[in-house]
């Protein structure tokens, strides 16, 4: 480990010295790689540091630990137990420094949220879920766009797509992908029983021209008038754009817009992240179950999550995580579920690096 750090060290002083030079700034997509390669080592580099430096000073103090006064043995007892009480956490987060990124972390992601079990309850949790990850996006300052919307009877959603855009929102996001279920009493319900009605959630990362390849002869795009709201625009304008993927059968619909190029610009958008996030799960569905290294499969078949109204209550499945604080959840406070999630996989992918080195 520490040679591989050693190596990371080196290529930082490196940047650092590129950085330096003064032509640097002549190319502005070099100097932009440059300095994002820099700071996506500093932390590790960092670290690395403030762990050889608390090694110097371990082996200092336990020299320290023969001098004759016995003052300066107390002082250097005192800092070889602080020094080794903070070496694990360091070496513990240098570990995890250590692990692979996933490379679509850094992508802005693509959201889709549909009613599932549960009728107009359904479409009404299916909205309640989209406010939440959009307060939870104003939260942290990124962008919501949505891309297609089906509204139904009640105000809910029969689905809803839309594209959020800003720093690692598909990290923050990808697992939250799957099946979650609402117990609560409907409004409409008059002798106040607790409903169950479930949505599933898609999390897809954005697909840029590099990352999916789709030809032109691959697509059959159909055009048609829109239906639902509009007025007498929906009526006369043949606005509405469906474009199908031959190769995959994958379908993509919009209609939000009055323009025909912004629904079909809209519809390709969405289209390239569905085949995206396809060949992703045809990659992870190629290793075997205990290798994944991650937090559930990302299936919108498997429940992922329970919002228990009546109690308060949130309960991850996954990771048997249960907290009473719904209301706030619910207003897009997620961090702690999403820190809970994130550090579940970590430990899962160390074990799995533990028992590589061990094999």
């Amino acid at each position: 480990m520490f040679a591989k750090l050693e190596g990371l060290e080196k290529k930082y002083m490196e940047l650092e010295e590129a950085l330096a030079q003064p032509d640097v700034f002549n190319d502005q997509e070099h100097y932009r790689k440059l300095t994002k390669a820099h700071a996506d080592l500093r932390e590790i580099v960092e670290l690395f540091r403030t762990h050889r430096a608390l090694q110097q000073e371990l082996a200092e103090n336990k020299q320290m630990l023969h001098d004759e006064d016995p003052g300066i043995r107390e002082m250097a007892h005192e800092e070889i137990r602080r020094a080794e009480s903070e070496l694990p956490r360091i070496e513990q987060a240098l570990k995890v420094a250590l692990l692979p990124t996933d490379p679509l972390d850094e992508k802005n992601t693509i959201l889709e949220i549909r009613a599932g079990t549960g009728g107009e309850e359904a479409a009404l949790f299916a909205a309640d879920l989209f406010r939440m990850y959009t307060r939870y996006a104003e939260l942290q300052g990124w962008k919501t766009e949505i891309m297609s919307e089906s509204p139904s009877e009640s105000g809910g959603y029969k689905e809803v797509i839309c594209l959020i855009s800003g720093e690692r929102v598909y990290s923050r996001l990808k697992f939250e992908a799957g099946t979650h279920r609402v117990q609560r009493v409907p409004a409409t319900e008059t002798q106040g029983r607790i409903h169950t009605s479930a949505a599933t959630v898609a999390v897809m990362p954005e697909a840029e021209e590099v990352d999916v390849e789709i030809r032109p002869e691959d697509l059959r795009i159909d055009i048609y008038r829109a239906s639902g709201a509009g007025g007498q625009h929906v009526n006369k304008t043949e606005s509405a754009v469906r474009i199908t993927h031959l190769p995959t059968n994958t379908v993509v619909t919009c209609q939000d817009e009055r323009s025909q190029h912004k629904n079909k610009a809209r519809a390709m958008k969405v289209l390239a992240s569905r085949i995206l996030a396809a060949e992703r799960e045809r990659q992870n569905a190629e290793l075997s179950a205990d290798r994944k290294a991650q937090v559930g499969s990302g299936d919108r078949s498997e429940r992922i999550r329970t919002y228990n109204f009546p109690q308060g209550r949130c309960t991850d499945h996954r990771i048997n995580l249960t907290l009473y604080s719904l209301d706030r959840i619910m207003e897009g406070e997620l961090t702690p579920l999403f820190d809970a999630l994130s550090t579940a996989a970590q430990t899962e992918a160390l074990k799995i690096q533990a028992d590589d080195m061990a094999s």
